[in-house]
């Protein structure tokens, strides 16, 4: 990898230009509004966290099952994104962030944090969700209550592919149900998690099913279900081409994929799914996790992206989100 090179790179990424609302002269400009539809809310676990090259994966060199396997993340950048050293960090940074750059988040994963980061936040900007992969993990009467108890309000991240399962599997067609009869939206992850996911951390896992045409049995079961294909079927965009073209409802994010895979094919990818005229059906997501200035990185691809027009940045980063999750837009500027 040439480290100039990716030093410019990233230094570019990290500018978010061209987006902020002419403000008087005595007031700070605001940016105009972003929606991040793919927001984890984690503890701080510093035994683990560790400092991370964005587009890590532009390098997967294969491994022997008799050695050490390859690492997951790769540090073959001069400016490694530096995760937070604790929740408080965590929570101030996410929060400046927020405010800064005149964000909402969709946010789920652990429900503490997540209570934490809703009750800090101004008013609305954090959307909560809560998800269900396996119905191990929570009855269908508990999740009814816990969507029906107002806080909840989309239903995410739902990831069968790491139990080894289809997102039509019949264990979870009465969670569906639920989330189809209370008209709330729904997450799924569809894709590839990374270099060596099945051998390496996830002996479940199946890349076989993260494609996203396993989604239509579930869409034919439940007609009126709103979902998103998370992380946009990554690499599979043949098939959720195939999948929205059939599902008039059906959206997806970019979130993980636009800051782990090689820059060019992340571009090739959006382009190709605006191309084939679903710009109006893409939202912006991050899958952020541990580290802080993530926001900045990912936005920076869709600023940046020569390929789009201001409409259709703008419709990625905000108005596609705002039609998706029907969002009070004079609440959210």
């Amino acid at each position: 990898m040439n480290l100039n090179k990716t030093k410019i790179t990233i230094a570019a990424l990290l500018l978010v230009s061209g987006l902020w609302v002419k403000g008087q002269s005595t007031t700070p400009a605001k940016h105009l509004p972003i929606i991040d539809v793919h927001v984890h809310t984690m503890k701080v676990n510093p035994s683990w966290a560790s400092p991370m090259c964005p587009w890590f994966l532009s390098n997967m060199p294969g491994s022997d099952p008799n050695e050490q396997p390859p690492s997951f993340m790769n540090l073959d950048c001069p400016d490694p994104l530096q995760p937070a050293k604790s929740d408080e960090e965590m929570q101030a940074a996410v929060l400046e962030t927020m405010n800064r750059l005149n964000m909402t988040l969709v946010a789920f994963s652990d429900a503490e944090i997540l209570h934490r980061w809703y009750n800090a936040a101004p008013k609305g900007r954090i959307i909560p969700g809560i998800g269900v992969s396996s119905s191990n993990e929570m009855s269908v009467e508990a999740f009814r209550d816990s969507l029906s108890n107002g806080f909840y309000k989309v239903m995410s991240e739902v990831a069968p592919q790491y139990q080894g399962m289809s997102p039509s599997d019949p264990s979870l067609d009465a969670y569906f149900a639920v989330a189809e009869e209370l008209g709330v939206p729904v997450g799924i992850h569809m894709g590839t998690g990374g270099n060596g996911m099945a051998n390496i951390t996830q002996p479940k896992y199946r890349a076989s099913l993260g494609n996203p045409l396993l989604l239509e049995d579930l869409l034919a079961r439940h007609p009126k279900l709103k979902i998103w294909v998370q992380h946009a079927g990554y690499p599979m965009v043949d098939e959720l081409i195939a999948l929205m073209g059939a599902n008039a409802y059906v959206y997806c994010d970019i979130s993980g994929m636009i800051w782990s895979y090689p820059l060019e094919e992340i571009h090739a990818y959006i382009k190709r799914l605006v191309q084939a005229g679903f710009g109006k059906r893409i939202m912006y997501g991050t899958d952020f996790m541990m580290w802080p200035k993530l926001f900045e990185t990912s936005i920076g691809v869709i600023e940046n992206a020569p390929y789009l027009s201001f409409e259709q940045k703008r419709d990625i980063l905000y108005n596609n989100a705002v039609r998706f999750f029907r969002l009070d837009e004079s609440k959210l500027k």
